[in-house]
């Protein structure tokens, strides 16, 4: 159990973890709901996972785009932006966040996904690292439930008393998230380490210049709903 007490950022907005934002707090006003910070962690963590789609097409790398904000006005986001929305949300609320990064083998990206990245290693996977009880919790707010049934994942669910992280296997038994690499903790979103990193390993699909991936004009819930529609 990590018990390292939260330095003061972990409560402060930045630029990127932009808590002080009106439209962050009004959302933490609707969803922060319970009479502890376990409690609220709780009701923002589900507010995140399942009222922002999951899309890892529409990337945009660009400072504007990357803002907690940004994943509230677009109702979307990949993990990052998604880890990012729910540090900021905890923060605006007066409960200690930070970002974690791993990196992580992901088994069960779409095809248009494998064939644009040439690997199946997910560089700068993020959550939300959240000071309760006198510890720190791991949440990751990534997937949203509908796109784990389509996908047959089994959803990760979060109680503010032990770590939510990506599930190795899915519900029919198949291989599905391998943690490859841990990249460590971060009191601000490391936007342009995320970007350097991108641009080497996805070459191909983040060209250097670009603050769009290339999948950004695809549409990610077609291809799942074709991979995932029973022959």
């Amino acid at each position: 159990m990590n018990t390292d007490q939260p330095h003061p950022d972990t409560l402060a907005p930045t630029a990127l973890l932009d808590s002080a934002h009106p439209a962050i707090q009004a959302f933490v006003q609707t969803h922060a709901l319970g009479s502890t910070d376990r409690e609220r962690a709780v009701a923002l963590y589900y507010a995140v996972r399942d009222g922002f789609r999951y899309d890892p097409y529409r990337i945009d790398l660009s400072s504007a785009g990357m803002t907690a904000s940004a994943v509230l006005a677009a109702s979307y986001g990949w993990c990052v932006p998604k880890a990012a929305l729910l540090t900021a949300a905890c923060r605006a609320a007066g409960i200690p966040a930070r970002l974690g990064f791993a990196d992580v083998r992901n088994h069960l990206s779409t095809e248009r996904m494998r064939e644009t990245m040439k690997t199946d290693i997910f560089a700068w996977h993020g959550y939300t690292d959240i000071w309760l009880d006198g510890a720190w919790h791991k949440a990751t707010p990534a997937f949203n439930i509908e796109l784990c049934e389509k996908f047959g994942l089994l959803p990760l669910e979060f109680d503010g008393t032990s770590d939510s992280i990506y599930h190795p296997f899915d519900r029919a038994g198949n291989r599905h998230m391998e943690y490859v690499k841990q990249r460590g903790t971060f009191n601000d979103l490391p936007l342009s380490e995320i970007v350097a990193t991108f641009r080497e390993v996805y070459s191909n699909w983040m060209p250097e210049g670009a603050s769009t991936g290339q999948l950004h004009g695809a549409d990610f819930a077609a291809d799942v709903a074709d991979e995932t529609r029973p022959a």
